[in-house]
C-alpha cells in the first residue's frame, strides 16, 4: 500500500491550487462573467472527454453498465440528479466568478467556509443524517455570523449564500449518486450544462464590446486545466486512502488562502463587524469538526 503522505500531499496540493483561483479570475475582470463561465465549461468538457476516452475508458464503461442495468426508476433518478447537479455546478461557478471579479474575494471565500456546515444541515434535512450537539452549535454560530455580515452588506451575504448553497446541494447530489464514478458524473453534468447554455451564446457574445483574444483563451485554458481538472484528479486520488472527514478539514486551506490573497495582495479591507463574523465562522468550523472522525464530512470537487 502507498504511504498516506502521498494522499495527504495530493489533497493539500488540490486545495492549495483552488486557493489561488482568484488570481486567474482577477486577470479576466474586464470580461463578462457569463463569457468566462461559458468557455470554462466548454474547455473543461473538452478536456474531460479526452481524459475519459483516452485514460479512463474502464470507468466510463462501468458507469454506462451501471446505468443500463438499473431499473426505470433508477435511470430516471440518474438523469434527473445529473441535470440538477449540472445546474447547481453552473450556478456555483457563475456566481463565484461574478463575486470575485465584481464584488470582492472575501464574499467568495466566506461562502466556502459556510459550505461544509450547510452541507451537513442539508444532509440532516434531506438525507436524514444525524448531527451531534457540537455540530448544531456550529450551525447556530454560522447563522450568527451570517447575521453579522447581513447587517453590514445584505447583497454580499446573499451572494455568499447562493455560492454556498449551490455547492452544498451539489455535494448532496454527489452523495446520492455515490456509487458512480465522480469524474464521469462531472463530465456528464457539465455536458448537460453546456447543451443548455449553448443557445444563449449569442447573447453572451453580444453583452460586451471587448474582443475575445489569445489572452482570454490562454487564461480560460489555464482555469480549465490547472484550476479545474488537475485539482479534481488530485482530490479523487486523495479520497482513495484518506477519510472524507480528513478531506473536509483540509478543504479549509482553500478559503484561508483566498482571504490571505484578498487582504495582502489585493488590499481588501474588513471592518470590525466583518472581522467578528469571519472570526465566528472560523470558530464554528473548529467546533463543528471536533471528533470529526466519527462523523465523516463528504467533500468532492
Amino acid at each position: 500500500m502507498l504511504r498516506p503522505n502521498k494522499y495527504y500531499g495530493a489533497a493539500i496540493t488540490a486545495f492549495t491550487i483552488w486557493g489561488f483561483f482568484p488570481l486567474a479570475l482577477k486577470a479576466l475582470t474586464q470580461y463578462p462573467s457569463e463569457q468566462i463561465l461559458y468557455f470554462r465549461i466548454l474547455f473543461s468538457v473538452a478536456l474531460l472527454f479526452v481524459i475519459s476516452f483516452v485514460l479512463r475508458r474502464h470507468s466510463l464503461h462501468e458507469t454506462y453498465t451501471q446505468y443500463k442495468n438499473g431499473s426505470v426508476r433508477e435511470k430516471q433518478k440518474f438523469i434527473t440528479l445529473n441535470i440538477l447537479g449540472g445546474l447547481c455546478q453552473t450556478v456555483n461557478w457563475f456566481v463565484f466568478i461574478y463575486a470575485i471579479n465584481h464584488i470582492n474575494i472575501q464574499t467568495g471565500s466566506f461562502s466556502y467556509l459556510l459550505c461544509p456546515i450547510l452541507t451537513a444541515l442539508l444532509g440532516y434535512v434531506i438525507l436524514k443524517e444525524e448531527l451531534k450537539p457540537n455540530q448544531w452549535l456550529a450551525i447556530a454560530m454560522s447563522l450568527t455570523s451570517c447575521f453579522l455580515l447581513g447587517t453590514g452588506s445584505l447583497r454580499n451575504l446573499l451572494f455568499s449564500l447562493v455560492i454556498a448553497f449551490s455547492y452544498a446541494f451539489y455535494l448532496i447530489i454527489q452523495r446520492v449518486l455515490k456509487q458512480y464514478d465522480k469524474l464521469v458524473l462531472l463530465t456528464l453534468q457539465l455536458l448537460v450544462t453546456f447543451v443548455l447554455l449553448g443557445p444563449f451564446y449569442r447573447y453572451f457574445n453580444a453583452t460586451h464590446t471587448l474582443g475575445i483574444d489569445l489572452y482570454f483563451f490562454g487564461f480560460i485554458l489555464l482555469i480549465a486545466l490547472l484550476f479545474t481538472i488537475i485539482p479534481l484528479f488530485l482530490n479523487l486520488f486523495a479520497l482513495k486512502e484518506l477519510k472524507s472527514g480528513t478531506i473536509g478539514i483540509l478543504m479549509y486551506i482553500n478559503p484561508i488562502i483566498n482571504f490571505i490573497i484578498a487582504f495582502l495582495y489585493f488590499g481588501e479591507r474588513a471592518n470590525a463587524q466583518q472581522a467578528a463574523a469571519y472570526a465566528l465562522i472560523f470558530l464554528s468550523v473548529i467546533i463543528y469538526n471536533l471528533n470529526f472522525k466519527k462523523k465523516p464530512l463528504l467533500v468532492t470537487g
